[in-house]
């Protein structure tokens, strides 16, 4: 390249963005083509994934989502319980706080593959970071929660296993909510872009999934914030999954379609059947229950249909290129726009200036 221009240029061998490769010697296809039934088919160089794959296991990952929120929101409800006379929901709930989070470190750790990587992320703190925020905020939670169910579980010392069952409450949101911003921190479209209401999601999802515990494990006459709890979280959640699919369109699709779509539908038939069975719960236990048991398996469902659409949407390159070609064109719309502003005074508008 010099200032009058390209030199040495050669036919044929311009690169032609986002277009597949050929090694025969024939001009490489465009990214869109057309089927022989009609309509766009889509391609990337090499047919190749625009984006490294996940290679996370899901009953790690989607577990580790999944037990977290279950914690953290246990905590949160066996706190309130505790501070409103009701041991007979808040014993259970302790306990399931400890067994959700002991679960989530432990797949946390398996996904890692040495423990000491764990404690390694607490050597520094980097607020800008996710992981090393969730790592310290599970570092302070776990032992509060274990101290509060042990505690419950022996007698010992019980105003301080109180205390620590209130300390394990005022970190329980941030246990629930800190995994949505951690996957959303990602290049992962179907992740990154629903940033927005992803925290919404996983919030109502471990509400859900608390409430639910606690329909099945408390008495009918104790479980009443537990229903609510549990109706409230499907709501948010439900909620929350209709906006993101709504706002990131084309993107969302992974949400509606395959092994991820199949696991979201079932997640929102499970919490809604929950939340109706927790209005009739408040007469019968069977009732609450089974109800109790439809929210825990539909936040399940919720968090192993969003890993499932994480890597439906990695392993296809439109997601990835097509909404960047959008914001490409809207980025020069604009551009063009602000070039094209009012004329200065005693100028025909129409000059191309």
């Amino acid at each position: 390249m010099t200032k009058e221009g390209i030199r040495g240029a050669k036919p044929d061998r311009e690169a032609i963005t986002g277009a597949v490769s050929t090694l025969d010697g024939h001009r490489p296809e465009r990214p869109t083509a057309r089927r022989p039934g009609g309509g766009a088919e889509f391609r990337s160089y090499y047919n190749q994934p625009v984006l490294n794959q996940i290679t996370w296991e899901p009953l790690d990952i989607a577990g580790y989502l999944f037990l977290g929120g279950l914690a953290g929101a246990s905590s949160v409800l066996a706190a309130g319980a505790d501070l409103t006379g009701r041991p007979d929901l808040a014993r259970p709930l302790r306990y399931t706080a400890l067994a959700a989070v002991s679960g989530s470190v432990a797949a946390l750790v398996h996904d890692l593959g040495r423990p000491e990587r764990f404690v390694n992320m607490l050597r520094v703190m980097k607020w800008t970071s996710p992981m090393s925020v969730g790592s310290w905020i599970l570092a302070g939670y776990g032992p509060l929660a274990g101290a509060a169910a042990v505690s419950q579980a022996t007698g010992v010392l019980p105003g301080l296993g109180r205390l620590a069952g209130l300390g394990a409450g005022a970190l329980g949101p941030a246990v629930a909510a800190y995994t949505a911003p951690l996957i959303c921190n990602t290049a992962v479209p179907a992740w990154h872009d629903g940033y927005r209401e992803m925290p919404f999601v996983f919030v109502g999802s471990g509400a859900a999934a608390a409430g639910g515990m606690g329909m099945i494990a408390a008495p009918v006459a104790q479980a009443g914030p537990a229903r609510r709890a549990g109706i409230a979280g499907a709501v948010l959640e439900n909620a929350a999954v209709t906006v993101l699919e709504k706002r990131m369109g084309m993107v969302a699709e992974p949400y509606k379609e395959g092994r991820g779509g199949m696991l979201m539908r079932a997640a929102k038939a499970l919490t809604i059947t929950g939340a109706v069975g927790a209005l009739a719960g408040g007469r019968s236990r069977t009732v609450s229950a089974i109800a109790g048991a439809a929210l825990v398996a539909g936040s399940a469902c919720t968090r192993f249909g969003i890993f499932k659409a994480g890597q439906q949407s990695a392993a296809d390159p439109k997601y990835t290129v097509i909404p960047q070609r959008q914001r490409l064109r809207d980025r020069e719309a604009a551009e063009q726009d602000g070039a094209g502003g009012p004329a200065p005074s005693g100028q025909d508008a129409s000059t191309d200036s």
